[in-house]
C-alpha cells in the first residue's frame, strides 16, 4: 500500500542532503552510462565488420595460383603454378563442399561500351555456382547458367553501376547487346550487391567463352569451394586435401606458402565473432566494475543514513514501528536513488549513442552504434535489484537497533 508519509519523509531526507545524495547517484549513472556506451561501441565495430562481410558470403574458400618459393623434388624454386579447367575438375569432389566454382579475371582490354556509351570496367569470366561466393541479387534478367557454359554463349551478366552508365535512359538493358573488350556479347541479367561500389562495377561472362574468345586456352585463375553449414574444422580439411591434390599434380611442396594463396572466409568470419565475443564480455566486466562501485557507494551512503537517524529509528521503534517499516523505509531511499540515477544514465547513453549514429561520417568498420534495449532495460533493473541488495545491510542493521540504545546514542 501506498505511504505517502514514508515518501515525503525520503524525499525530506534527500533534499537535506542534496550534494551527498548527488554524488552518489552520479556514480551510479556513470556506471550505466559507460557500460551503454562502450557496449554500443563494441556493436558499432560489430557492425562494421558485419558490412565488410555483406558484399560476399562467409562461407567459402579461394585458391589462387602462385609461384614456387621452395625446392621440391628436385625442382627450382620460381615455377609459375597455372590452374586449368582440369583442376577445377579435380576439386569438385573434395568432402564437405556444396558447390566450386571458379574466376578469372580478364585484364586486357577492359573497355564496354553501348551505342555511344562506354566506360573501363572489371571483366571477370567464372562458373555459374559463383553466385554463391558473391551475395548479389539480380533485379532484371537472370544469371549465368549451365547452358551459357555448355553452348560458349556470348552473354553477360552487369553490375548495376555499369548498367547505369551504359543504358543511361533507363531502358533494360536486358536482350541488348553490348561490346565487351569489342566482342558483342548479350545481356542476360543485371545485379545488385551489397558489397562496395567496386562490386557493382563488374560485369560476369562464362569462363568457357572467355577461354575461346580470348584467347585463354584452359586457363583458370581461381577455385573457390562453398561449404554451406561447414565449420572451421571442416574448411581446414577441404584446404589441405585441396593442397594434397594440387601439389601432386603441380610438384610443388604443401607447406609453401607462395605456390598457392589461400583465404578461409569461415575461419576469417569465426575469427571476427570470436573477437568481439571476447569484447563484449571484457565490455561487460568493466561496466560491472563501475556500476559495482557505484552500488557500493549507495550502501555506504545508506550506512551513513542509518547511523545519523540511530535516535529516530529507535524513537519509531519505541512507539511501535515494526522491524519491516524500518527496513522498508531504507529500502525505498536506496532503490529510489538507484532507479533514478540509473534510468539518467541509460537515457543519456542510448541519445549518446544515437547522436553519434547519426552525425559520424561512413567509416571502415564501424557503423551504426547501438546497444539492444533488451540488454540496457535488463542492466538497469539489475542495477535496482542491486541497490536494494545495497541497501538490505544497512536497513536490517537499522532494523535490529534496540529503542533504549538508540535513545542514548549521541
Amino acid at each position: 500500500m501506498f505511504d505517502i508519509d514514508k515518501w515525503q519523509e525520503i524525499f525530506n531526507t534527500i533534499g537535506k542532503n542534496k550534494l551527498r545524495t548527488l554524488l552518489t547517484g552520479f556514480s551510479v549513472a556513470w556506471g550505466i552510462f559507460m557500460l551503454v556506451v562502450l557496449l554500443g561501441s563494441g556493436y558499432g565495430l560489430e557492425n562494421g565488420v558485419k558490412r565488410e562481410f555483406e558484399g560476399d558470403a562467409v562461407n567459402y574458400i579461394t585458391i589462387n595460383s602462385g609461384v614456387t618459393s621452395k625446392a621440391y623434388k628436385g625442382m627450382k624454386p620460381g615455377r609459375r603454378v597455372s590452374f586449368s579447367n582440369e583442376d577445377h575438375d579435380m576439386l569438385k569432389d573434395l568432402e564437405h563442399v556444396d558447390y566450386t566454382s571458379t574466376r578469372t579475371r580478364i585484364f586486357s582490354n577492359n573497355v564496354l561500351s553501348y551505342k555511344s556509351e562506354y566506360g573501363t570496367f572489371d571483366i571477370f569470366a567464372i562458373t555459374p555456382e559463383y553466385k554463391y561466393v558473391e551475395s548479389l541479387s539480380i533485379i532484371d534478367g537472370r544469371f549465368l547458367n549451365k547452358n551459357d557454359i555448355d553452348e560458349f554463349r556470348k552473354v553477360v551478366v552487369l553490375g548495376r553501376l555499369v548498367y547505369e552508365a551504359l543504358f543511361k535512359n533507363g531502358d533494360s538493358g536486358v536482350n541488348k547487346y553490348v561490346k565487351v573488350s569489342g566482342v558483342p556479347f548479350k545481356v542476360i541479367g543485371v545485379f545488385n550487391d551489397p558489397g562496395s561500389d567496386r562490386d557493382l562495377t563488374r560485369v560476369y561472362i562464362p569462363i568457357s567463352t572467355a577461354q575461346r574468345v580470348f584467347n585463354m586456352g584452359d586457363f583458370i585463375r581461381s577455385v573457390h569451394f562453398n561449404l554451406e553449414d561447414g565449420t572451421v574444422l571442416e574448411s581446414q580439411e577441404v584446404i589441405d586435401e585441396a593442397k594434397t591434390r594440387l601439389s601432386a599434380k603441380h610438384k610443388f611442396d604443401p607447406e609453401d606458402q607462395r605456390a598457392i594463396f589461400i583465404f578461409n572466409s569461415i575461419e576469417n568470419y569465426q575469427q571476427f565473432m570470436s573477437l568481439f565475443a571476447g569484447i563484449r564480455l571484457f565490455i561487460w566486466i568493466i561496466g560491472a566494475g563501475t556500476i559495482i562501485s557505484g552500488i557500493v557507494g549507495v550502501s555506504n551512503i545508506m550506512m551513513i543514513v542509518v547511523k545519523e537517524r540511530t535516535k529516530e529509528i529507535g524513537i519509531r521503534k519505541a512507539l511501535g514501528a515494526t522491524p519491516f517499516s524500518i527496513v522498508s523505509l531504507i529500502l525505498q531511499e536506496s532503490i529510489l536513488i538507484t532507479a533514478v540515477a540509473g534510468y539518467m544514465g541509460l537515457v543519456i547513453g542510448v541519445g549518446l549513442l544515437e547522436l553519434v549514429s547519426k552525425t559520424l561520417p561512413s567509416m571502415d568498420y564501424f557503423a551504426n552504434p547501438e546497444i539492444n534495449m533488451e540488454v540496457a532495460i535488463t542492466a538497469t533493473v539489475l542495477l535496482v535489484v542491486a541497490g536494494a541488495i545495497a541497501g538490505f545491510v544497512p536497513a536490517r542493521k537499522a532494523a535490529s537497533v534496540k529503542p533504549v540504545i538508540a535513545l542514548r546514542d549521541e
